[in-house]
């Protein structure tokens, strides 16, 4: 019986994968285990092997195109045998329910009839696949990454592209990275313009063969965009929009106002008179600068109540014999006006991408923290003997890796993570660095850094440092590490806690190096000191365990020729 083969899923991030090579033919007899294509995943290109045996039918998908998880791309069946029955199996739960569904109605007025049927004629089904044109979608280019942002495109509408064409620069939470289509012919659509984000999965361009009518492609992929709305602008506009007054008039009005304390009828720009509100000024008191009188915001903060008393003449003195005494004159407060300001941008993939991940370990793993105090003192005599012969200079956080790697093999507990429901103890060291860049954050590894020297760790966490702040770090660059090591010494900071870097089970954070006062042999001298802190998985760690961890890793710096055995 002819069997479908479909796409499979082959690593926990992966939602789509392309044929990069058939291995067989339509024809060729295949046996269980053998390799029928290479399939290229979001993050390697990787053998995919029959489980079935029989005679190759049907190839469903060409060589370098893309398809989603699960998707039919061949049937394996006996040969001569009818496959036809197997195709039609493979036709989605979606697609049977769209044409089993189709609401009714008991009366319908001819008009609704007439509406009725021309959504049935806008929404009939297209076959898309019998369409000259492929659709190019938003990959995941990391396995937090959930929508990225065009940076640049490279090609422009019309213009024809190849199958290994770098399409767009895209910025994820992590790095900037080149997409290729995969698709050769010519381009027919761009989704957005550069700077504009787009889904993972979404739709970012159309290529096929030039004229093609792609709407149905684009009504499928539910690509369509919503019109900017001016409603905004055209009520902006209605507020500030003012009637000059009467001229004749004016006068009159001013005469009226200045009667009387209620300046409502006061000619002022509705700016001005917001100000005037918010300090508590009588517009009947200020003096307009703008043409008829009219006062605006620059009248309002250059207002002061002196000015007022100095324009009033004393008429009472001329009129009485007796010399009036003169008033105390009141305390002048100054006015100080300010401007409240600020400036917003856009939240970047990588920022977006931190606040997801931390906020997500931070509430569901329950943290602790252990604290321990390290005497530096052989560390950095140790430091500067090795640099000597040393062919990359070793800084103290090669050295803190170096530990940390070497107290894992010996407490493999710290070495662990949650799974749900089973705790995975890993029997390699991989350490994570978290470095900080302009954007945010990132964490490459250092990979089985407890069989590594002193001058490898260096070398390689330099060259992640150069990438890192050149957002040229690939996935595998960042991905699969068991223990975190953050280091804020470098900084000045004496000691901090860290939230854990999932799935690993723990992180370690480290402080500067302190020249403070030590009892040593019971006499009071000058010491070097180092703080260290442990953020554990409650899950996974337990105190005792974490405790005993920062034991080893105590001695082993205080120690440091323990890490050159």
């Amino acid at each position: 019986m002819a069997e479908a083969i479909k796409m499979p899923k082959m690593s926990d991030t992966m939602t789509e994968g392309v044929l990069a090579k058939w291995h067989k033919k339509v024809g060729d007899s295949i046996k269980a285990g053998d390799v029928v294509a290479e399939v290229e995943t979001d993050k390697a290109t990787m053998d995919f092997e029959s489980f079935q045996e029989g005679v190759l039918l049907y190839i469903g998908v060409e060589e370098g195109k893309a398809v989603p998880v699960d998707t039919l791309i061949a049937i394996i069946g006996e040969k001569g045998e009818d496959y036809q029955s197997a195709l039609d199996g493979a036709k989605t739960a979606t697609d049977k329910e769209e044409e089993s569904e189709a609401p009714k109605v008991e009366e319908e007025t001819d008009e609704v009839k007439a509406e009725s049927k021309t959504e049935e004629k806008a929404t009939e089904k297209v076959d898309v696949s019998k369409i000259d044109a492929n659709v190019i979608r938003m990959p995941a280019l990391s396995d937090t990454m959930t929508e990225g942002v065009i940076n640049k495109w490279n090609f422009k509408v019309g213009d024809k592209i190849k199958a290994d064409d770098s399409l767009a620069d895209v910025e994820t939470d992590k790095a900037t990275m080149e997409v290729v289509g995969y698709e050769e012919g010519t381009l027919l659509y761009l989704s957005v313009k550069e700077g504009e984000a787009v889904p993972v999965n979404g739709i970012i361009a159309i290529v096929g063969k030039e004229g093609t009518d792609i709407t149905p492609l684009l009504s499928e992929g539910n690509a369509s965009a919503a019109p900017e709305s001016k409603a905004e602008e055209k009520s902006e506009e209605k507020t500030n929009k003012e009637v000059a007054p009467d001229a004749a008039t004016a006068p009159v009005k001013e005469e009226k106002a200045s009667s009387s304390n209620d300046d409502s009828r006061v000619k002022a720009s509705p700016l001005a008179k917001k100000l005037a509100e918010d300090k508590g000024i009588n517009l009947n008191d200020v003096k307009g600068s703008a043409e008829g009188g009219r006062i605006v915001k620059k009248d309002i903060e250059g207002y002061s109540p002196a000015a007022k008393q100095e324009t009033a003449a004393p008429q009472a003195a001329s009129e009485s014999a007796q010399p009036a005494k003169p008033a105390a004159a009141a305390p002048v407060i100054p006015q100080y006006v300010g401007e409240e300001s600020f400036t917003e941008k856009p939240v970047s993939q990588m920022r977006k991408a931190i606040s997801r991940s931390l906020s997500e370990s931070l509430f569901t793993a329950p943290h602790f923290y252990l604290n321990i105090t390290v005497d530096m003192d052989s560390a950095m005599e140790a430091r500067t003997q090795i640099n000597t012969v040393a062919p990359v200079k070793v800084s103290f956080n090669d050295i803190v890796i170096k530990a940390v790697a070497i107290a894992l093999k010996q407490h493999p507990a710290v070495n662990s993570s949650f799974r749900g429901d089973k705790i995975r103890f890993n029997e390699h060291t991989n350490i994570g660095v978290a470095m900080a860049i302009e954007d945010g954050l990132l964490v490459p590894v250092i990979r089985f850094a407890d069989g590594k020297s002193l001058s490898h760790i260096s070398a390689e966490v330099k060259d992640f440092a150069q990438k890192a702040k050149a957002k040229k770090l690939q996935p595998k660059d960042w991905e699969g590490s068991t223990f975190t090591v953050s280091n804020l010494g470098m900084f000045g900071i004496d000691d901090f806690t860290s939230i854990i870097n999932t799935p690993d089970g723990a992180i370690l954070s480290v402080g500067a190096i302190q020249n403070v006062p030590v009892v040593k042999n019971g006499a009071v001298v000058p010491g070097n000191i180092m703080r260290l802190s442990l953020g554990c998985d409650h899950r996974v760690i337990d105190g005792a365990t974490g405790a005993k961890f920062l034991q080893t890793l105590k001695a082993l710096l205080e120690q440091p020729i323990r890490l050159l055995a």
